[in-house]
């Protein structure tokens, strides 16, 4: 089996198993709190009824009327600034969901919006990904050359340091401004810009969602777009990094694969009608056939290779091939001959062949 496919069904069995550990562990933390604040709200909203004398569909058209107004509780969410908060969304594949269009036209150019928006979106911020990279390996490198260093080179440990650091300090400070804006804690701060930079967006924790801060707080939703973009572009370049080296393993592959079989083509020994590749295989021809070989061989250099007459070095036609099998099975297909010594044979007897070598005078030294 080939490694891209041993690497492909590898990472499937391992996402899944992933899948299923992360089921467990949120059942474990999640499903007891949802259990009591479910009874809890029933519990409260047995109370709202008996107190106020409400019907249950009344208290229905009560929880319509306060779900469906509460994002106006943030201004206009489609004026200009709201509008271009929404876009951001939509391009960086955040969703929130905090505001969605109710007309058809508004769903219309919203889904031909993200189909030209994502991939735009992707292509720029692995761009911004890159640019970040060089600029850190120039940095390193300065750095190493102050102090002397013997390998001022960055490497991909460095950059992985150096982007790891930039994640943090962008989640860091930015977990500090919405904590001081939003009046959140600064754990769910950090646990905001997370769920932002890496593209989940849940919707459960929204900046600019109260006090009318698109209307009344440009300041604020500048630093929002801004803390979206360049942390965005920050996670863009950890990908670059890490992930697009996994996801560029398969093409790695092939590209060695297909080398390989080149230098296997090109360092195969040719016999009578036979070729022996790099790799152990034996391409077999038909006699009477020339070789595909376009350099003219040596007489002396097929002596060496075998000792018959290869009759495939006079031929016309061109040879195809076909592979038979490995080298180390042909043994049994030569011929046993006697061990004996012969005596050297000099200028003047050229006539003379040993009486075992004569039992074969064309034998063939492939299978």
């Amino acid at each position: 089996m080939k490694k891209q496919n041993v690497r492909t069904l590898s990472l499937i069995v391992c996402t899944f198993t992933y899948l299923l550990i992360g089921a467990a562990v949120f059942d474990a933390l999640e499903s007891d709190t949802e259990k009591r604040r479910c009874e809890l709200l029933n519990e409260i909203e047995m109370r709202v009824k008996k107190k106020y004398n409400i019907s249950d569909e009344d208290f229905k058209v009560m929880e319509t009327v306060v779900l469906k107004s509460e994002p106006h509780k943030a201004g206009q969410q489609w004026k200009f600034a709201g509008a271009f908060y929404y876009a951001t969304t939509v391009l960086t594949t955040i969703g929130y969901g905090h505001s969605t269009p109710t007309t058809i036209g508004g769903k219309l150019f919203t889904m031909c919006y993200a189909i030209i928006g994502i991939p735009l979106g992707l292509v720029m911020f692995q761009s911004i990904g890159e640019r970040v990279n060089r600029l850190s390996s120039v940095i390193i490198r300065s750095v190493k050359s102050s102090f002397h260093c013997r390998q001022t080179n960055a490497s991909e440990l460095d950059l992985i340091c150096v982007v790891t650091t930039l994640s943090s300090l962008t989640i860091a400070g930015g977990a500090a401004a919405f904590s001081r804006y939003e009046g959140w804690t600064y754990f769910d701060s950090v646990y905001y810009c997370f769920i932002t930079l890496t593209t989940i967006g849940f919707g459960d924790m929204v900046a600019l969602q109260k006090d009318n801060a698109l209307d009344t707080k440009p300041q604020y939703v500048m630093f929002a777009l801004i803390f979206i973009l360049f942390g965005l572009a920050i996670v863009a370049a950890s990908l670059n990094l890490l992930v697009l080296r996994f996801v560029t393993m398969n093409t790695e592959d092939e590209r060695r694969d297909e080398a390989q079989a080149m230098q296997a083509l090109q360092g195969a020994v040719r016999l009578e009608g036979d070729v022996i590749t790099a790799n152990g295989s034996i391409l077999s021809g038909q006699l009477g056939h020339q070789c595909t070989e376009s350099a003219s061989l040596d007489p002396a250099d097929t002596a060496s290779v075998c000792s018959c007459r290869c009759p495939c070095l006079g031929g016309s036609s061109r040879h195809r091939f076909t592979v038979r099998r490995s080298p180390s099975h042909i043994r049994h297909l030569l011929p046993a001959l006697p061990l004996r010594e012969f005596p050297p044979v000099g200028p003047h007897d050229s006539q003379m062949l040993p009486p075992a070598l004569s039992v074969y005078p064309h034998h063939r030294a492939s299978i």
